[in-house]
């Protein structure tokens, strides 16, 4: 894969960065600013050397139309901030403000346009239509550097289309992404530990799929572990079930023992009497869930049990929470994984998307991680072994 030093001098130069922005908002505040944070070591570096910064991002589905609430307009007032230079935010994408805004851009100043998603063509199944906004971008810039991890499983016009156009190179976080996903799925380091949740089976069936063959450990927690529960022939009360997808988990569970690979599920589960923050709750046996209750999380005795299994992996991954972290009385399962994690001296890493907001959200020091990837979709595909587009098109 083409790295940015590949690109040669970059003085006065002007590079376009597709980046991922896509952060949390309540309103117009940022409530998790990660991915910004993630996406100035590549932008610090361009600017270190000479180059103008033009930066392209999505916010959202706007569905292909400007939408103010989806303007890029807080990303680009925290990125400032992070950077600690100004950045100009476009009114636009490709039309007359981002022609100005890039007709004034000097070396060392940065640039943003609007959400690159304001204009359909970026989402086009139609490769034509990708292809012309590509151009249209493309003419703004000398070299285009790939650093939106989170999208780069998408064939978009900003992230695949573009790459074909300009000489164009891997970002130092798609760069960081790859290495330590890499490090994770191929020939890792053993006994290699997999943690598993989030809502649904349906989501992560390749997944599953792939580790069955690879993983020595398959820890599962979240909604998708009442599929499993079902497939062993518990009750699962009124918990979130995937009807359809049983007879699919019986089949995991028949091959991860003919691979020699333990599957562990939780041995006790944090029911509730509904869906909300102030349900009556209490923790019952995984194979006793009462009729009408629900499990929004995996018991204390499962959270030590998980524990137990991550302690002396020397390579974790984890991707989806334990339970309903966003209610403090079902975070209990989610904070046992990720403090086991920071425990154990193995390479760890925290797979995107809802785990990496509940690091945040608990108070975790990052650092206590090896790596917190920003792109959920992509990390996945990744452990799922398949080729991501707008990694393939940066290719030497």
């Amino acid at each position: 894969m083409k790295t940015i030093d590949s690109l040669g001098d970059l003085t006065g130069k002007k590079v376009l960065v597709r980046s991922d922005l896509n952060v949390p908002l309540d309103g117009t505040t940022i409530t998790d600013d990660g991915r910004v944070r993630a996406s100035v070591p590549t932008i610090q570096k361009l600017l270190d050397a000479g180059a103008a910064v033009i930066v392209t991002a999505h916010l959202g589905r706007p569905g292909g139309e400007p939408k103010p609430e989806y303007s890029l307009a807080p990303a680009a007032a925290r990125l400032a901030e992070v950077l600690g230079r100004p950045v100009t935010l476009a009114k636009d994408l490709v039309g007359d403000s981002a022609k100005e805004t890039v007709a004034a851009l000097e070396s060392g100043q940065v640039a943003m346009l609007e959400n690159v998603r304001y204009d359909k063509r970026e989402t086009s199944k139609v490769d034509e239509e990708r292809a012309e906004l590509a151009k249209e971008l493309a003419a703004f810039a000398d070299v285009f550097v790939s650093d939106g991890f989170g999208v780069v499983h998408r064939k978009q016009a900003s992230v695949y289309d573009v790459a074909q156009i300009l000489p164009a190179a891997a970002g130092l976080l798609v760069q960081k992404e790859v290495e330590s996903l890499s490090r994770a799925t191929t020939n890792p380091e053993r006994p290699y530990a997999v943690v598993l949740g989030g809502s649904k089976v349906s989501d992560k069936l390749g997944v599953i799929g792939n580790l069955l063959t690879k993983a020595d450990r398959l820890l599962i927690g979240g909604g998708m572990v009442f599929t499993f529960l079902a497939a062993k022939g518990y009750s699962v009360g009124s918990s979130l079930l995937e009807q359809d997808q049983i007879d699919t988990v019986k089949g995991y569970l028949a091959t991860a023992e003919e691979n020699g690979v333990e599957i562990v599920l939780p041995t006790d589960i944090e029911v509730a009497d509904k869906f909300a923050a102030d349900a009556e709750h209490k923790t019952v046996a995984a194979d006793a869930i009462p009729e009408g209750w629900m499990g929004l999380d995996i018991g204390p005795e499962s959270a030590a049990l998980f524990a137990s299994k991550i302690a002396d992996a020397k390579t974790i991954v984890w991707n989806g929470p334990m339970g309903v972290f966003e209610f403090e009385a079902f975070e209990g399962g989610t904070r046992g994984v990720a403090q086991a994690m920071i425990d154990a001296d193995g390479f760890s890493v925290v797979g995107g998307g809802d785990s990496a907001a509940a690091v945040r959200r608990l108070g975790y020091d990052e650092g206590g991680f090896s790596h917190i990837s920003t792109g959920g979709g992509a990390s996945l595909e990744l452990l799922e072994g398949k080729v991501l587009p707008g990694l393939a098109v940066l290719e030497d």
